[in-house]
């Protein structure tokens, strides 16, 4: 039975968090090459391999977030993988699409309509730099869409940490919260306070923690609207799906999305007293 997507994804998250009290987003990032051999010469590497991580750590993934490219790149094979891994995670985990795409008129229309009609996902990145035609159909949709704002790689220093950001945050102010997250790098420590004080009331996906280096005390302390709603979701990809690339992948990577949504409610509580 095809997914359909009942509810929004900012019902979604409220609903899921206030459940499990996890802040915890994890990438699907499945590189082929990256995969154990144990799953490797299976039909479809990449879906054997999604639907054992997703069942390892389904008790504390408040969203689950698979990065197209990845999809793309095992051409149709990857592409059946990603209809698949989006069909299978139960429908009130909300489920975001790292896809960056930002484009006009009926281009845009037809990515939506590809991601939110056909792929049944709950929301997308979007690359805001076209100005509001990108942004007026998500809406018109009453879709969701992360805006990339402040980025966690190191380049974006280029254009990002030069007025950008804030430019973007406040540009933001004018869509409602229930349709536009913003993406905030983990590694911009300097910065976290910052664009929460601008974006108060919406989510914020948090990449860069792990394998990136990102500081989780800091994004929790400075990232969080309030300790009763976070507003947002760190995601760890490579850290953990990668966490072992031998038999034991699974329970490794359970082990891995356990100790870390504990030690971000130990914060998350220490930073509420």
């Amino acid at each position: 039975m095809a997914k359909i997507a009942s509810k929004s994804f900012w019902y979604k998250y409220q609903e899921r968090y206030q459940a499990i009290k996890s802040v915890l987003c994890v990438g699907l990032d499945s590189d082929f090459s990256q995969l154990p051999e144990g799953v490797k010469n299976s039909e479809n590497p990449i879906w054997e391999f999604n639907k054992t991580i997703i069942e390892a750590t389904l008790d504390y993934a408040c969203a689950y977030k698979p990065n197209l490219a990845f999809y793309l790149a095992d051409g149709i094979r990857g592409l059946d993988a990603l209809y698949k891994t989006v069909e299978f995670i139960p429908d009130n985990l909300p489920v975001i699409l790292d896809c960056k795409i930002g484009d006009i008129g009926n281009t845009m229309n037809a990515y939506l309509s590809a991601f939110f009609a056909e792929l049944k996902v709950d929301a997308i990145t979007l690359n805001p730099l076209m100005g509001s035609d990108v942004m007026q159909p998500v809406q018109d949709r009453n879709a969701f869409a992360f805006v990339l704002c402040l980025t966690s790689n190191p380049s974006a220093a280029d254009f990002l940490q030069e007025g950008m950001a804030e430019k973007i945050a406040n540009w933001l102010q004018d869509y409602p919260k229930e349709n536009f997250g913003a993406v905030i790098g983990a590694t911009q420590r300097a910065n976290i306070k910052t664009m929460r004080n601008l974006l108060t009331g919406r989510i914020l996906l948090i990449p860069g923690i792990g394998a990136q280096g990102g500081d989780l005390k800091t994004v929790l302390q400075e990232a969080k609207d309030s300790s009763e709603t976070p507003n947002i979701l760190v995601n760890s990809s490579r850290s953990i799906i990668f966490a072992s690339k031998g038999k034991d992948f699974a329970t490794a990577a359970r082990e891995e999305a356990r100790k870390l949504t504990q030690e971000m409610k130990n914060a998350l509580n220490r930073g509420s007293n």
